[in-house]
């Protein structure tokens, strides 16, 4: 795998451009292939804007025409790691009873704040709360959660780019790597 210098960081690319587009295509399959009713796809800001943008244009690809929202969750801030404590920054306008619901997010870790967005939209009444998430540690997992949609297994690093940061930066990198320490 190759590695850029940005502003100083080395950052190792773990996977790359060409390797995300085609999960993203399979993710979007997978989901036309549950046949969702009055999907409303929620995708978790700020990380996921990148692959939530990808996907709905391969969900449309797939023959889904879905509604989309927006939610606002941090655990995270400006640390690298969980706080454990979620917060709802924004939550959705939109009424989910009786709707299949996909919610995205970038990375599924501990599962905290994935699982308290499906536990909320879930009481909110939603016939149904599907997960899609671009990559999946789940050796730090402190909800008992999986995905139902994921795109890679991801090592044990600090992972930026496709939409993820690190204090606010490298979320434009079109692959997802990790900054290696120098």
């Amino acid at each position: 795998m190759s590695s850029i210098e940005i502003d100083g960081h080395r950052i190792k690319v773990l996977f790359s451009e060409a390797e995300i587009a085609g999960r993203v295509k399979d993710i979007a399959a997978g989901v036309a292939a549950r046949q969702p009713q009055k999907l409303l796809v929620v995708p978790v800001l700020k990380g996921s804007f990148i692959f939530a943008a990808d996907l709905l244009r391969a969900m449309h690809g797939a023959g889904l025409s879905p509604e989309v929202d927006f939610m606002m969750l941090a655990s995270y801030r400006a640390r690298t790691s969980s706080s454990g404590r979620v917060e709802v920054l924004r939550d959705i306008e939109t009424d989910v009873r009786g709707r299949d619901v996909l919610l995205i997010d970038d990375i599924l870790e501990s599962g905290r704040t994935l699982a308290y967005a499906k536990d909320l939209l879930a009481a909110r009444g939603a016939r149904q709360v599907m997960t899609a998430v671009l990559l999946d540690k789940p050796g730090h997992r402190a909800a008992e959660l999986d995905a139902d949609f994921k795109g890679f297994d991801c090592p044990d690093r600090f992972v930026v780019g496709y939409g993820m940061d690190m204090a606010h930066a490298f979320r434009e990198l079109p692959f997802v790597g990790h900054v290696v320490k120098t």
